[in-house]
């Protein structure tokens, strides 16, 4: 049954003992994919790409997109994050239209970044740090097709390089089970309203900041520790 993260977060308060036992994050990796070869080639700086404009934008949707914003939203690098929605059917799409699953929109993160500080290839490498690429249409315990797994490539460069690092995954057996991630062209991103954006900075005591997105920046700022911002 399709659970809306808002209720959610109501519900902790009580269910909290409970939870703290149970609860899977959104999107923790059952295998350690850091070790692969295929990784340490995604994760390593190349040569600094220049652009007309100087920034270029990656567009993912990898689970919760409060999770994701605030993991990515770590990487030196990357400028702005906006939390919206990508992939469905209908105009203007609302968040709780979207929780319904019926929409065919996932939510997804708009990453404006610098290619002179931060690669494509080391995007894709964050990309499947933070969430489980195996799963179908949930993220942990946010189930629903708004929570699956997509790379939004903006141009042919994009996608051949999202669909390499996927085969070269698979063939390494990286993951216990096969990536079901899609590769799909980018075409209209509609932003979520702005209580849903930076929501961890602006929600850091909520129960499922704290049981769900902190361990997942915990994991992903110790997998990219020479790549998190210097405050």
């Amino acid at each position: 049954m399709m659970i809306i993260k808002t209720l959610k977060i109501k519900k902790f308060y009580f269910l909290f003992p409970v939870l703290f036992i149970t609860l899977v994050a959104c999107g923790q990796n059952p295998v350690d994919i850091t070790e692969t070869q295929v990784f340490k080639e995604m994760n390593t700086k190349k040569p600094a790409v220049k652009t007309e404009q100087g920034l270029d934008t990656a567009t993912f949707a990898a689970g919760c997109f409060w999770c994701v914003q605030a993991q990515f939203s770590q990487l030196e690098g990357v400028k702005n994050i906006v939390s919206g929605f990508a992939g469905g059917h209908t105009a203007n799409p609302t968040y709780r239209q979207v929780s319904t699953g019926t929409t065919g929109y996932a939510e997804t993160c708009n990453i404006i970044y610098n290619p002179s500080k931060i690669t494509y290839r080391e995007l894709l490498a964050a990309f499947f740090i933070a969430h489980d690429p195996t799963q179908l249409n949930r993220q942990g315990n946010d189930i629903g097709t708004q929570y699956r797994s997509v790379i939004f490539y903006h141009n042919p460069g994009q996608k051949k390089l999202a669909q390499y690092y996927i085969r070269r995954l698979d063939e390494v057996h990286a993951y216990p089970k096969k990536i079901v991630t899609k590769v799909t062209p980018f075409t209209k991103f509609y932003p979520a309203k702005e209580s849903h954006q930076n929501f961890y900075i602006k929600n850091p005591d909520q129960p499922y900041c704290q049981l769900v997105i902190q361990p997942e920046m915990k994991r992903f700022k110790k997998v990219f520790h020479e790549k998190i911002k210097k405050h």
